[in-house]
């Protein structure tokens, strides 16, 4: 067993873990710790597939802001956190019954066209991976293809506009009333 292989296992055990633990807890602070949790697994796939920009980018986007937007909203619904009500509903018997039916089908779908000959080896080492030029390149050439005037400039500065009209807008929402406005 290689590295590569020992790596993928670790973090798909990590990953999937924590995303179990995410649906499966009461407790919503908890389950957003498991979810950053799961994004770290995610971000360690982009790492072993050489996507270092995606790494970088699932790390700051996903747990260095959505992450902690979430956080910051469960903190501050902090009703919400207390386990009023019990865990399972009277549809734990169907939810249970459409996860072993799904599971079954994407066993079947595996075992149905997977290569499963002698010479799996031999097939797999055939195999030749040509890398996206733009992935695979520095993040300063995926930077100039962001901002070059032939390739995504227009969808870029649209993209922060509607960024930067989100941001404004919640601040609008979230700023506190005052009694004359009311």
């Amino acid at each position: 067993m290689t590295i590569e292989q020992i790596l993928f296992i670790a973090l798909s055990i990590l990953t999937l873990s924590s995303a179990i633990v995410v649906v499966t807890r009461r407790n919503l602070f908890h389950a957003a710790l498991a979810l950053m949790v799961t994004f770290v697994g995610v971000a360690g796939f982009y790492v072993t597939l050489d996507a270092g920009f995606l790494a970088a980018a699932q790390l700051l986007v996903y747990i260095g802001a959505i992450s902690i937007l979430i956080i910051f909203a469960i903190m501050m619904t902090r009703r919400l956190m207390q386990a009023t009500e019990p865990a399972f509903n009277s549809q734990k018997g169907w939810g249970f019954i459409g996860a072993f039916v799904s599971f079954a089908i994407l066993v079947l779908v595996i075992l149905r066209f997977w290569p499963l000959a002698p010479d799996a080896e031999s097939f797999l080492a055939s195999i030749t991976f040509v890398p996206d030029p733009i992935l695979a390149g520095s993040v300063a050439e995926l930077g100039r293809s962001f901002v070059s005037t032939d390739a995504y400039v227009i969808p870029f500065e649209v993209a922060s506009v509607l960024l930067l009209a989100a941001l404004v807008g919640a601040i609008v929402v979230a700023w506190p009333k005052t009694e004359d406005e009311a």
